[in-house]
């Protein structure tokens, strides 16, 4: 995708903030969404604060196997649709004279193109790839951030929230500050 240098920096504003910081990980978008709703049903400014998905990697779920007859009826099918559509635009434009006529030849020529386009990108693949799929592309983490000068204030809220949650946190900060500490004696010691 491909933006103009003007859109791009708007949008890069618009998605950005001046100094984030974490207020939280979690697991799932949902876990993420449900900690923005509570802080903007406590009035919280939440324009100042985004989800971000982290880890990204794509899932794909194979649905079923790819067959030449499941190939040519999508390409039959499609190009049926796509007959109608055409049949029914120069109906609009030709007049009611031999609609049905015109209708039926639109989409007997749709259904072959359809056919013959959908037969030809198949054996193009060379047999490549012999499975229909769903891919999408899925965060492993989602991180919440908000402006340094509201990070405290998220904060105190997102414990209410959650209290078990936010007593772990603490815990885990704690734990990492004083190990941090540990290290730098370590090293006062040995220096």
């Amino acid at each position: 995708m491909s933006t103009q240098p003007h859109m791009a920096a708007r949008m890069e504003n618009r998605l950005g903030l001046e100094y984030p910081r974490s207020l939280d990980t979690f697991d799932s978008y949902a876990e993420a969404q449900k900690a923005v709703d509570f802080l903007a049903d406590k009035e919280f400014p939440v324009e100042d604060v985004m989800i971000v998905g982290t880890d990204l990697k794509q899932v794909e779920r194979v649905s079923g196997r790819l067959t030449t007859r499941k190939v040519l009826l999508g390409g039959l099918l499609s190009g049926i649709w796509i007959g109608v559509f055409v049949g029914l635009v120069f109906a609009m434009f030709d007049g009611g004279e031999g609609l049905v006529q015109r209708l039926v030849s639109t989409v007997l020529i749709g259904a072959a193109f359809g056919v013959v386009w959908a037969w030809l990108g198949y054996r193009s693949t060379g047999g490549q790839r012999d499975f229909t799929s769903i891919s999408q592309v899925v965060a492993s983490r989602y991180e919440v951030l908000t402006e340094h000068r509201h990070a405290q204030r998220a904060r105190e809220l997102l414990d209410e929230l959650d209290p078990m949650r936010a007593a772990q946190e603490k815990l885990r900060r704690n734990q990492e500050q004083a190990r941090l500490e540990q290290e730098r004696m370590d090293r006062e010691q040995r220096g």
